[in-house]
């Protein structure tokens, strides 16, 4: 694999090991709040795909906190760090002053690294972008935008709510500004073939951004993907066959991008399918060995 994995980019760059931690800023989503729509995108779970997050009702410092016990037992004895991941929602998606706030809260943590916000393209404003390049002169600021596909039939049937022209506006102004973008994309949507997948990941790899995730599509309970999935609309990929998709989707992507996530997995207490991708530690092991 010519591209950087994380762990191999934050070695280089950083001179030691970091560790996410997953933070709810108790925001909300144009998807959510009747803005845009009442019931999320169509794969999103209740928690705004913030299952592995803390509890919102705590505060930041809280949070970072709790995550880093969470943790402690894999950590090793000196040289490690903290990535602060705002993950829960739309977190840009707040007044300017509350969102300087919380991000203040974990960018001051004198363990924390680098400050990671989820968001979507179409809630990056100018007062935002300001902000976010507020906090990238104090530590580095990563934004992680959710744009899954760039078939517009397929964001239209997961309700993703903006036009791929909303992501190449905000990657432009995120540039611009020097602030890294990591893009989130879903490999195995319903309808997609092969050949559509390969395209969205190449059209990210020539967007001009540094990194990308690469999520196999989960089906959670209490999702209306899960209606469409019982209903026998579409089915998930394989293991064998993930693995096969990846191959070539990673050969599409530039040799400097830094690959954050190659599967991903979903809470096994509300995942539906596929059953395979509960046992992760297998899953990425034949990844590792495989690619």
């Amino acid at each position: 694999m010519k591209q950087q994995t994380l762990n191999s980019y934050l070695r280089n760059r950083f001179g030691k090991k970091l560790y996410k931690i997953s933070i709810n800023a108790g925001l909300s989503c144009p998807n959510r709040d009747g803005t845009l729509g009442n019931r999320g995108c169509i794969f999103c779970s209740g928690s705004g795909s913030g299952d592995f997050a803390e509890d919102p009702g705590m505060g930041i410092t809280a949070q970072i906190e709790a995550g880093k016990a969470r943790i402690k037992e894999k950590l090793p004895k000196e040289g490690f760090g903290y990535i602060a991941y705002f993950q829960a929602f739309t977190n840009t998606y707040a007044p300017v002053e509350k969102l300087r706030k919380l991000y203040t809260e974990a960018i001051e943590h004198p363990e924390v690294e680098v400050l990671s916000i989820a968001t979507r393209p179409d809630c990056l404003g100018p007062e935002v972008l300001d902000l976010l390049s507020e906090m990238n002169a104090i530590k580095p600021v990563w934004v992680e935008l959710g744009l899954q596909t760039i078939h517009e039939k397929t964001a239209s049937y997961i309700r993703r709510g903006y036009p791929l022209e909303t992501y190449d506006e905000a990657v432009r102004n995120l540039r611009e500004r020097g602030i890294e973008t990591i893009v989130h994309v879903i490999l195995g949507l319903p309808g997609e073939t092969k050949e559509d997948m390969i395209a969205t990941a190449k059209y990210v790899g020539e967007s001009g951004v540094q990194g990308i995730k690469l999520q196999l599509l989960h089906v959670l309970k209490g999702t209306d993907l899960a209606a469409e999935y019982e209903a026998g609309k579409f089915e998930c990929l394989t293991e064998d066959g993930y693995i096969e998709l990846l191959k070539d989707v990673i050969d599409g992507l530039p040799n400097d991008m830094v690959i954050h996530r190659m599967t991903g997995d979903g809470d096994k207490k509300i995942l539906i399918a596929p059953l395979w991708s509960g046992n992760k530690k297998h899953v990425i092991n034949r990844i590792r060995q495989e690619i």
